[in-house]
């Protein structure tokens, strides 16, 4: 298998716990990567952990230099070329910071009112749409796709809950080394859900549904296909209509093509045929759909962060009602120790949220409960360190110093599978 391979079927239009949740671990690994975080958080030298399971560390000029050196360290330490921060806490201030480059190739800087692609968050998105459909009575969680969605490998006893939990058995098809290759020859391409759906099908399920957990993007490629059967819209109107509108979320959209708002990053990955590093801001997300096609930016991430964890609009509204959120927030155990996984949004160490890979930009978009605190990441390279994906090592080394009680901590996939 080679690397970039290994590494479109852990990350591409995928959570970090693409690969990671699927490998029973027994605790977190050592590594470079790991010890990078650890040292930048130590040489930050925060005070001690502040009182209550919830609370956060008030962001002062003191805690604004440490969190300026940690960040600093991971780029230095992961090579990443541009990455903003974002920290927000009711009453205890906030951290808004870009660091590096957007383009490498005429040294442009990275700045907080960048567009960027968001991968992987997209499943909120497409999981919040069911939830509401769900809500109205235009589907239910325990109904079999093959209700809705013809020519699924075990589709009469699959659940829509278990595709929204990665818990289906189908597998995923950006692990199919046919996918693999017409991406990388042609990343402009666009793909067809159906095309997708194909690469999937033309393996056999991985096990009975409900059986275990496996990240697959499959499963978000399907519950598209039933948001659009049931509401009667594309999946880009339902999401901009019911979701992003109310939302306030204005420079979020769901593009149909390659087209990308600017102001944007170049993004930077080696998830290519010969494994050398290209510049990706023009390839076509196509192929992540309703799995990751999405893109966003800061502002509108900070407000995605708690309406994605509460169930409400920031107006008070509900965008799903008590009973949908309460079973989204259900987050059976992965075999990853402090990491759980919802109905498309994970509980990691107690931040909510969901975090997003595609070839050239990751991000990191979570909200902690006990202190109303939000963090978002956004980079403009997906190109590993160690085997960690560099969000996560931003996470962590950002966590380890504002919440040191909740540390996002998610362990590197091994080398080998």
């Amino acid at each position: 298998m080679s690397h970039s391979l290994a590494r479109l079927r852990r990350g591409a239009a995928a959570a970090v716990v693409v690969g990671t949740l699927t490998v029973p671990f027994t605790g977190v690994p050592a590594g470079a990567a790991q010890d990078a975080v650890r040292a930048a958080s130590a040489a930050a030298s925060p005070s001690p952990s502040p009182s209550g399971p919830g609370a956060v560390r008030a962001l002062t000029p003191d805690v604004t230099r440490q969190l300026d050196a940690a960040v600093r360290q991971v780029m230095r330490t992961a090579n990443v070329p541009g990455v903003t921060v974002g920290v927000w806490t009711p009453d205890r201030g906030s951290y808004v910071r870009s660091f590096g480059v957007a383009d490498r190739s005429d040294g442009r800087p990275m700045t907080p009112d960048m567009y960027v692609r968001i991968g992987s968050e997209t499943k909120t998105f497409t999981v919040t749409a069911l939830l509401q459909l769900v809500d109205e009575g235009k589907a239910g969680l325990d109904d079999p796709i093959g209700r809705y969605v013809a020519g699924v490998p075990n589709g009469d006893r699959i659940t829509l809950r278990e595709l929204a939990g990665m818990r289906s058995g189908l597998f995923n098809y950006s692990e199919d080394d046919g996918f693999f290759k017409a991406l990388t020859s042609d990343p402009q391409r666009p793909f067809t859900p159906q095309q997708l759906l194909g690469y999937a099908f033309r393996h056999p399920v991985m096990f009975p549904p409900g059986q275990k957990f496996y990240y697959s993007n499959t499963n978000l490629i399907l519950l598209g296909l039933v948001v659009e059967k049931q509401s009667g819209q594309s999946l880009g109107d339902y999401i901009h209509r019911h979701i992003l509108v109310p939302a306030g979320m204005n420079d979020t959209s769901f593009p149909s093509g390659a087209e990308f708002p600017s102001p944007h990053p170049q993004g930077y990955t080696d998830q290519t045929a010969d494994g050398k590093v290209q510049d990706t801001a023009d390839w076509n997300p196509s192929w992540g759909w309703a799995a990751g096609a999405m893109v966003s930016t800061l502002g509108d991430l900070r407000t995605w962060a708690p309406t994605v964890a509460t169930g409400r609009f920031p107006d008070g509204r509900r965008m799903i009602s008590p009973a949908a959120q309460a079973q989204r927030l259900v987050t059976p155990p992965t075999p990853i120790p402090g990491a759980g996984y919802g109905l498309g949004i994970f509980d990691v160490q107690g931040w909510i949220g969901h975090n997003g890979s595609l070839p050239g930009y990751e991000t990191l978009t979570v909200y902690l409960p006990e202190a109303r605190t939000t963090l978002v990441v956004a980079l403009n390279t997906d190109i590993d360190h160690d085997n960690q994906e560099p969000s996560t090592l931003f996470g962590q080394a950002i966590t380890r110093i504002i919440s040191p009680g909740h540390v996002f901590d998610l362990p590197a996939e091994p080398a080998a599978r």
